[in-house]
């Protein structure tokens, strides 16, 4: 089943054929024949919405196994040369690798209550926010190590570059 675009799935409409009943319409019959067809337009709602999203996880299946490939291939053609992209590109991968761990933390916690309640969930949001921001947070933080790390490499290699050319001044 294709997935309307987000805009018409928004604004899709059910139509609720109502058969007549051959006793009153606030009977009980109409009641339940009521509920029987609302239960049925919700449950048709569900299936388009799990429909999209197996659209949208064959997409993501695709993207990460294409992600996963770039990464093999960068990983075999990295030479130990340094570049001034290399920053922005540990960056921006630093980034997408926080992104990827919301969204699986965000599928997984679907996947694992799937029956949690809309009045219970609200009181999840906070507990999720949180654990995205500190999540951000170990990113960032992850990334001003590496960096440092690798300054004091740099500085630690300009050290022994100097006190090389100190002992060869002093030895002449």
């Amino acid at each position: 089943m294709a997935c309307p675009p987000a805009a018409a799935a928004s604004s899709r409409s059910y139509t609720v054929v109502i058969i007549p009943l051959r006793s009153s319409l606030y009977s009980l019959d109409a009641l339940r024949f009521y509920l029987w067809i609302k239960h049925l337009k919700d449950l048709e709602k569900e299936k388009d919405a799990l429909c999209c999203g197996l659209e949208i996880l064959e997409k993501a299946r695709r993207w990460y196994q294409q992600k996963l490939e770039e990464n093999k291939a960068r990983k075999e053609t990295k030479s130990g040369v340094h570049s001034c992209h290399e920053g922005v590109a540990k960056a921006h991968s630093c980034l997408l690798r926080s992104r990827i761990q919301r969204v699986n933390a965000s599928l997984d916690s679907v996947m694992t209550e799937p029956n949690v309640s809309r009045s219970g969930s609200h009181s999840l949001l906070p507990d999720a926010a949180a654990h995205s921001a500190l999540r951000w947070q170990h990113t960032v933080l992850t990334q001003k190590v590496s960096h440092n790390n690798q300054r004091i490499s740099m500085l630690e290699m300009e050290k022994d570059a100097l006190l090389e050319q100190l002992y060869e001044v002093q030895a002449h």
